[in-house]
């Protein structure tokens, strides 16, 4: 489940999933004003942002070391 998490966090980091996402939902359709998608964009970066600074890293770490 670990590794699920980590691999999620890897593609949400990138801003080429969010212009991704939007190219698709464009491709059906959907229309956001670019307002609202930056809007979007910028509240997922912070929850990104808030959840980085809440995982320890440290135990990760060792973990992996654990693991490896």
């Amino acid at each position: 489940m670990n590794k699920i998490f980590e691999t999620v966090m890897k593609y949400l980091n990138q801003s080429s999933t969010y212009k991704g996402l939007f190219s698709v939902l464009a491709a059906f359709g959907v229309v956001l004003k670019p307002e609202l998608a930056d809007a979007i964009i910028a509240c997922a970066l912070g929850v990104i942002g808030l959840i980085n600074v809440i995982i320890d890293e440290h135990s990760q770490s060792k973990n992996a070391e654990v693991k490896g």
